[in-house]
């Protein structure tokens, strides 16, 4: 068989969603169909196949990323099982990083959740083509209409309903699809493996006529060819609609929608179908981009084994002691026991052994090619964002962005023994997640670790006692704060010191003057090359960038500054490296003390979804809490507030917020920006 055939019919998927949208039970249905598991897990039994996590099956929520693949209707899917929680985002972010297409899943009752929406912004930033699968249509107060009505309010695709349920809420049976003009009604008896596929029954045709018709008439504005046929009045057979559509799909003009209940069993084969029919291959994705790390010139790669190597590592995993890299092959192949050179450490590593995962079971194979997305042993130096390639051919794929942590919590060994084990449990958490920060405190002498929220940090701590067996006491969760200037000003750093035998000098004059907010250190060189020399630029930054990172309030790192070099000298013979790296890091710090600094706090955007007779007491709350209103959004009987509040209020909302509401609300956050409090 061809590498073209075999690349074409791969499909590279995540699954992707707000938390308790059913993901997870979406995949493990998929998993089942297309007998992968003999088993179905449930994720309320703690028993899903994809949440093998202990911290996962008793919280009934995905943490960790998960990979698998299968097989359907002859071709192989890859597919990645992502958290929905707003702690675990970045394992969203990578994923969507290597993954050619998504399925989106929303609940039939909450239409777009909030975190419905990051994710789907985050698929947009990498282009990822999407299908929209509405779970949960025999749940009360299910409105598959209503949940495409907020898709299309909310983001900038075109939903496409591809099917339309029969029957809504406890009388949904099955769907029509409006592709093929049949019915599609599941058989309870043996967990929806068997369908039933008819003729649409009379009363319905007209219905479905209609619905297929607006279906044309959404395609046709997007294809110039089904426009020309539509305005004719000819009808599209089946075979030139699914064309129509996936090409639409591919140049993410239009976004699929099908419907169905996971739980239910009702619903799953058509989305596999979907996925086959609609989402790309690696053949139909872009060459991959990145530049060659000499020349910095952008190189590319096509999708293809027959290309030089070209391999981005997105996730590092310790199992049993041992490091596991997960790598989605872009160009070229990989062999077992054979070199790879990993441009960004400029290393050369051997692979050990390439897995094809499973969740947390694998099945070692010798080769893996372009398209795929595998596990691998024996890279040392590899860590999450690395590019391997063929060191004849280097590239650098674009590395991936990794998001700030906005809380921290001390925590101490409560033995000798337990502080050699803490600092190697923490070491290995570290590689695996580059959301996590650890800084030693010598003052206090603890240790500092800072995350994205407080469940990321509870599941590290649950790690630390569960996986390594190490105890610790553990302070309260704090802000993770910055420090920023308000005011512009000018400022001399003169470093002159005799070490030793040896005279150091070092002058620079500095411009330190208040950014927007988000604009981290920006530095201008406004100087002439007489004043500065060339070679000692990179000490001057070097020495900002050093002082920047603890602030003059409270110890912080200072952001949203630019700094200007505007000026210096320098001294025949005196003047060295340490001595500008050393003014320029005075001059910054005294700069930050005469401009009137101050501490900004991290500030999260806050969707509250509650009952209608509660709102009045939530609203006052926020309030109470500093916080402010952005916007209340009535859906029948529940209202939908979002606002901005200060992460410091936040400790403990979700037992406030419980008990204020008889239960009955939820609440997800996310880090919005640093400001003043």
């Amino acid at each position: 068989m061809a590498p073209k055939s075999k690349l074409s019919k791969i499909r590279n998927i995540g699954i992707i969603a707000h938390i308790d949208a059913g993901k997870t039970t979406v995949s493990e249905r998929i998993l089942y169909y297309t007998g992968k598991s003999y088993k179905m897990g449930e994720v309320h039994d703690g028993e899903a196949v994809m949440d093998w996590m202990p911290q996962e099956q008793e919280r009934g929520i995905t943490i960790m990323s998960a990979v698998t693949s299968c097989e359907w209707n002859q071709h192989e899917i890859h597919l990645i099982d992502t958290p929905g929680h707003v702690d675990f985002t970045m394992e969203v972010e990578r994923s969507l990083r290597v993954l050619d297409g998504a399925v989106v899943v929303f609940c039939a009752v909450g239409g777009v959740e909030p975190q419905s929406e990051t994710v789907w912004h985050q698929a947009d930033k990498y282009a990822v083509p999407k299908l929209a699968f509405i779970n949960k249509m025999d749940r009360v107060g299910a409105n598959y209409w209503g949940t495409i009505d907020m898709m299309r309010e909310r983001f900038h695709s075109i939903p496409l309903a591809v099917q339309i349920p029969l029957g809504m809420e406890e009388r949904f049976s099955g769907v029509i699809d409006l592709v093929c003009r049949k019915a599609f009604r599941w058989n309870d008896q043996n967990l929806g493996v068997s369908y039933d596929v008819s003729d649409v029954p009379e009363e319905l045709r007209d219905d479905m006529e209609q619905h297929r018709e607006k279906m044309i008439e959404t395609l046709a504005e997007v294809d110039d060819d089904v426009a020309t046929r539509y305005l004719e009045g000819e009808d599209l057979t089946e075979k030139e609609l699914v064309e129509a559509i996936r090409k639409a799909t591919l140049s993410l003009q239009v976004v699929p929608v099908l419907c169905g209940t996971a739980l239910r069993n009702k619903g799953i084969q058509p989305v596999l179908d979907a996925v086959v029919h609609y989402l790309p291959s690696p053949e139909d994705v872009p060459p991959v981009k990145g530049h060659h790390p000499v020349t910095g010139e952008e190189e590319f790669r096509l999708s293809s084994e027959k290309e030089p190597l070209a391999a981005l590592a997105f996730k590092v995993m310790m199992d049993e002691g041992r490091k596991l890299t997960f790598v989605r092959i872009y160009a070229g192949f990989l062999q077992v026991n054979e070199e790879v050179y990993n441009v960004v450490k400029r290393k050369k590593e051997k692979l050990s052994r390439i897995l094809k995962m499973h969740a947390n079971k694998r099945e070692r194979i010798d080769r893996a090619s372009a398209g795929d997305i595998i596990a691998v042993m024996g890279l040392k130096e590899t860590t999450t964002g690395d590019t391997l390639c063929d060191e004849a051919h280097p590239i650098v794929l674009e590395k991936i962005e990794f998001y700030e942590p906005v809380i921290s919590q001390a925590i101490e060994a409560k033995t000798p023994a337990d502080q050699e084990k803490l600092t190697v449990a923490l070491a290995k958490l570290l590689e695996e997640d580059p959301t996590l920060r650890v800084k030693y405190d010598d003052d206090t002498a603890q240790t500092i670790i800072s995350g994205m929220g407080e469940l990321h940090l509870e599941v590290v701590l649950d790690r630390l006692i569960r996986e390594f067996n190490t105890h610790v006491n553990v302070g309260r969760p704090r802000v993770v704060y910055r420090e920023t200037i308000q005011k512009r000003v000018e400022v001399e750093g003169r470093f002159e010191r005799e070490l030793g035998d040896k005279k150091h000098f070092g002058h620079v004059r500095l411009i330190l003057e208040p950014l927007e907010r988000g604009h981290g250190i920006e530095i201008i060189w406004n100087v002439d090359k007489t004043m500065i020399p060339e070679e000692y630029r990179g000490l001057v930054e070097g020495g900002i960038h050093e002082s920047a990172s603890s602030g003059v309030v409270g110890g912080y790192p200072v952001v949203d500054v630019r700094v200007t070099v505007a000026g210096g000298s320098i001294r025949e013979g005196e003047s060295t490296p340490m001595g500008y790296k050393v003014a320029a890091s005075t001059a910054f710090k005294d700069g930050c003390d005469s401009a009137d600094p101050v501490l900004l706090e991290p500030i999260m955007m806050v969707d509250i979804v509650t009952p209608a007779d509660f709102m009045g007491d939530v609203i006052g709350d926020i309030n109470a809490r500093h916080g402010e209103v952005q916007s209340i959004t009535q859906k029948g009987a529940i209202s939908e507030i979002r606002c901005r509040v200060p992460l410091k209020s936040l400790f403990g909302y979700s037992t406030d917020l419980r008990s204020a509401t008889q239960g009955r609300a939820v609440f997800s956050m996310q880090f919005l920006a640093y400001d003043k409090g």
